[in-house]
This record gives C-alpha cells, sequence and structure tokens, in this order.
C-alpha cells in the first residue's frame, strides 16, 4: 500500500455509511470465513478489498473522535473514520449506531473503544478485522474497572480520565455532555464479553508493554477463553493513542497486511 495521506472522516452522526510491533501468541489469529448470503455477510474477497480501502476508529469512555487524532496521520493509504459515539449508556444502541460504517471495515479501538469492538463481533457484524487494545472483560477479572469508578465517585470526569489514561489525558478529551462519562462508565462496568460470531474476521487484542499487570491479566484471560490472539504493543501503555500511537498504528497496519483473498 503506498504511503498517501489518509482520509479523515470524523463523523458526528455515528450511524455513519462510507463507501509491525512484536508479537506474542500462542494461538494464530482466525482465518477470514464467509458469513454466507444470510445477513447481508461480505465474502473473503469483500473483506479483503474492503480492508485495504476502510478503518473505523472507535474512541472510548471521556473521550470524543479527537482522541484519534495522532493515529489518523500515521494511516496513510486507508480511509479512515472516526465516528463520535451517542454515549447512550446503552450498549445495544452503541452496536447499531456503529455496525453500519463497521461493516466490511477493519475496526480498532482502545479501551472502551475495545469493549465495543467485541460487542460487535459478538453480534456478528461482518467486520473485516479487529484491534482491539484492552478491553472491558467483565466476569472474567471482577474489579478490573473499580479504580476508575472510585476516580469518578471522588472526582467526576476529571479523576476519572487522569485514572483511566494517565497524564496524556486533558480535559480537552472529554465529550461536552456532562452525563457521557457516567453513562459509559456504568455500561462497560455491566460488559460481559462472548465469542466472535461466525461471519467476523480475524480479532486481536494488543496489550501495552508498560501496561500495569492487571491489563495483562484482563487479555490474557480473553485469549484463554475465547482463542484471541495477544500482540504486545512495545513502550505503550493503556492510552496507546495518545502516547504511543506509533505503535497502535503498525498494529492496524500489520493485521490489515495479513487479511488476504481466498487461497491467500
Amino acid at each position: 500500500m503506498p504511503p498517501s495521506a489518509p482520509v479523515l472522516l470524523a463523523l458526528r452522526n455515528p450511524a455513519f455509511s462510507a463507501a509491525p510491533p512484536e508479537a506474542i501468541s500462542r494461538r494464530p489469529a482466525r482465518k477470514m470465513r464467509s458469513s454466507g448470503a444470510d445477513g447481508g455477510g461480505l465474502s473473503r474477497r469483500e473483506h479483503a478489498v474492503a480492508v485495504t480501502r476502510r478503518v473505523v476508529l472507535i474512541h472510548g469512555a471521556a473521550t470524543t473522535s479527537r482522541v484519534w487524532r495522532y493515529v489518523v496521520p500515521l494511516l496513510g493509504g486507508f480511509e479512515v473514520h472516526c465516528p463520535d459515539r451517542p454515549c447512550s449508556g446503552n450498549l445495544a444502541i452503541e452496536v447499531a449506531a456503529l455496525t453500519p460504517g463497521c461493516r466490511g471495515a477493519l475496526v480498532a479501538g482502545v479501551s472502551g473503544g475495545a469493549t465495543l469492538g467485541l460487542a460487535l463481533a459478538a453480534a456478528g457484524v461482518p467486520m473485516a478485522a479487529a484491534v482491539l487494545h484492552e478491553p472491558a472483560v467483565g466476569s472474567l477479572l471482577p474489579g478490573l474497572l473499580d479504580g476508575v469508578r472510585a476516580a469518578y465517585e471522588s472526582g467526576g470526569t476529571a479523576a476519572f480520565g487522569k485514572a483511566l489514561y494517565g497524564a496524556a489525558w486533558t480535559s480537552a478529551e472529554a465529550p461536552a455532555d456532562p452525563g457521557a462519562v457516567r453513562r459509559d462508565l456504568d455500561m462497560f462496568r455491566a460488559f460481559e464479553p462472548a465469542p466472535p460470531a461466525p461471519g467476523t474476521g480475524p480479532v486481536v487484542l494488543t496489550v501495552g508493554e508498560c501496561s500495569p499487570t492487571v491489563r495483562h491479566d484482563s487479555v490474557r484471560r480473553l485469549e484463554e477463553e475465547f482463542g484471541l490472539p495477544v500482540w504486545p504493543l512495545p513502550g505503550a501503555r493503556h492510552a496507546v493513542h495518545l502516547d504511543r500511537p506509533d505503535s497502535f498504528a503498525a498494529a492496524i497496519r500489520r493485521l490489515a497486511g495479513t487479511i488476504t483473498e481466498p487461497g491467500g
């Protein structure tokens, strides 16, 4: 793929439509499967074509599409979409809003955005592939989000953002709606993961090399439960899109490069 400038679409309507780090994994990424004719799924060939064109970046809690400003310039050659989610607090509404734009795309998310990527895969949305950085894991690791919940209760959005993302996060990242963070937090704390449904492309988990032990534990439990491969990202922490956008962009490019046509 030529290193041309990315096409960025930061869409305010979340129901949008649109025309290598080192890796450690005990299991290889799943082969692309066709979802057949039912549900309007994409063939392997259609997946392969789509992924070279379109990347969707999903933001998490206490952020907006602006959080991707360091990653997008590193994705030359892709058509990049950065939707602003409704932050409704309802997982079904969030998945429904994201589904039209994520069909046939390589989907990438960090934190809550990664959690929504898992939800899209479990719902059978025919994504070409997904790169998901340190999502929530529900009862696979109880208490994972207790620290950020306590931060929110004691200091609101500002304390929550710093606790979740670290020093790279500032209040400029937060959504204008003062209730959005509370709704997202409640939704992600209630989330329970499920395996990707037939018809989705390969799902890869990533974890920051410098992330705390609990984050490494969380992705390992998803790996063990659902057989999802895990790629560590060099020099990264939880807020990889702010701290090490190069590592996350490299993971996106690497996964895109593995998606081939049938027989490829």
